[in-house]
C-alpha cells in the first residue's frame, strides 16, 4: 500500500507502508546508526518520535528479547529505505515487521532517506505524520504541527518506572533515578557489583535519602530537560550530599541544577558514531548518542564547573564535572548500548567516588 510522510512545513515524502498500521504522528528525527535498530526502536529517549534510519537496509537479523533497550516499542513510526524480506540470525525470535505490527508502529519503506535526512539537517527537526492518504493535506499538516508541540512538555512521566525495584546485591548501594533508563545502563551498573535501587522520577530528596544510598545515578530519557522542574529541584537538593553521575538527559538535568541553561539542537545527535574529545588527555572516543537538547556553554559557572568533554561534530558540550564535589556527567551513553563502546570507564569513575 502506498504511504506518505507529511512534514509540518508541507513537504511530502512518498513510500510504501509495510504493515497494518496506517497512521502515526510525531517529531521526525534521524539516526545514523548502522546497527542495533531493535535497541533504537525500544529506547525510551525516542519516545514520541518518528525515526528515519539513514542506513539503507534494516531488519536483516530480526529481533531478540535480550537486545531490547526496554520492554516496549517507544518510537511512533519508522521510516526506511529498505526492510529485509528474509531476516536470518541464530538468535532471532521475531522479524522486524511482526514486532512493529504487534506494537502498532507504522513502517514506511522505499523512501529516499538520504534526501529526507539532508532536508532535516538543513531545515531542522519538525513534526510529521505517516499516512496512507494525503487528500486532505491541510489537516495532515496541522496534525504534524500538533505532534511537534506535544513533545515540548514533560515526556519523562510516560517512560519512568511506576514502582521501586531492587537489582542485584552489592557492598555499595546506589539509587538510580529513572528518567527513562535503558537496559544497557542498568546492566553496566550491575556488572560493577553495585546494589541498585531504581526509583521513579517523582522521588524527592527525602524519599531518596531514606533508602540510604552511597550515590545517585541520573539516567537518560526523552524530551526537554527544562520541562521536568521537579527532577531539577531534587537534583539540586542532592548536590553536596552524595556522589552523582548523570547520563544523557541526566547530564542536562545536572547542569540545570547547577545553574546552567539548555537549548534545542537544530537536528540533534542520534547514532552510534559520534566523536567526542576528552579535554583532559586529548583522546577521542566514538560514542552512542540520542538527544535533541544540549547544555549552553556560555551559561556554565566556570568557578564551580569544569568542561571535560566536547563534540568534534559541532563543538557542543559533552561532559562536565564539579571542581570540588564528587559530581559529574556525560551527554552520551557510556555503555554504548546500542553500538560499540570504549567509554564504559565512566561507570568505573562513578564507582570510585562512592
Amino acid at each position: 500500500m502506498k504511504g506518505y510522510l507529511v512534514l509540518e512545513n508541507g513537504r511530502v515524502f512518498e513510500g510504501k507502508l509495510l504493515n497494518d498500521c496506517s497512521m502515526a504522528n510525531g517529531e521526525v528525527v534521524f539516526s545514523t546508526a548502522m546497527i542495533s535498530y531493535q535497541d533504537i526502536i525500544t529506547d525510551p529517549s525516542y519516545f514520541g518520535q518518528i525515526v528515519v534510519m539513514t542506513y539503507p537496509l534494516v531488519g536483516n537479523v530480526g529481533f531478540n528479547e535480550k537486545s531490547f533497550s526496554s520492554r516496549l516499542a517507544m518510537v511512533k513510526g519508522l521510516v526506511l529505505r529498505e526492510a529485509t524480506d528474509f531476516p536470518s540470525h541464530y538468535e532471532m525470535e521475531m522479524d522486524l515487521i511482526s514486532f512493529l505490527n504487534e506494537s502498532e508502529i507504522p513502517v514506511l519503506t522505499e523512501v529516499d532517506t538520504r534526501a529526507l535526512t539532508k532536508f532535516i539537517r538543513s531545515e531542522g527537526i519538525m513534526g510529521g505524520i505517516i499516512t496512507h492518504n494525503i487528500d486532505n493535506k491541510k489537516r495532515l499538516i496541522n496534525q504534524a504541527k500538533k505532534a511537534s508541540e506535544e513533545l515540548t512538555g514533560d515526556l519523562v512521566r510516560y517512560v519512568t518506572r511506576k514502582n521501586v525495584m531492587k537489582y542485584s546485591s552489592g557492598q555499595k548501594r546506589i539509587v538510580l533515578l529513572d528518567l527513562g533508563t535503558k537496559r544497557g545502563a542498568l546492566e553496566s551498573l550491575i556488572k560493577r557489583g553495585l546494589e541498585i535501587i531504581a526509583v521513579p522520577a517523582t522521588y524527592e530528596l527525602e524519599d531518596i535519602m531514606s533508602l540510604k544510598p552511597e550515590g545517585v545515578f541520573i539516567s537518560d530519557g526523552p524530551g526537554d530537560p527544562e520541562a521536568i522542574k521537579s527532577v531539577i529541584e531534587t537534583t539540586r537538593d542532592l548536590i553536596g550530599k552524595l556522589p552523582i553521575f548523570g547520563v544523557g538527559l541526566g547530564h542536562q538535568v545536572l547542569a540545570l541544577a547547577l545553574g546552567a541553561k539548555t537549548f534545542k539542537l537544530a537536528y540533534g545527535h542520534r547514532g552510534t558514531n559520534h566523536p567526542v574529545k576528552d579535554l583532559s588527555n586529548n583522546r577521542v572516543y566514538i560514542t552512542t548518542q540520542n538527544h535533541g537538547y544540549a547544555v549552553l556553554e556560555s551559561s556554565i559557572n566556570h568557578s564551580e564547573l569544569e568542561i571535560t568533554l566536547r563534540s568534534l561534530n559541532d563543538n557542543s558540550l559533552e561532559g562536565i564535572k564539579h571542581k570540588n564535589l564528587p559530581v559529574f556527567s556525560v551527554q552520551f551513553d557510556p555503555e554504548g548500548f546500542p553500538g560499540y563502546s570504549e567509554t564504559g570507564f565512566f561507570y568505573d569513575k562513578f564507582v570510585e567516588l562512592l
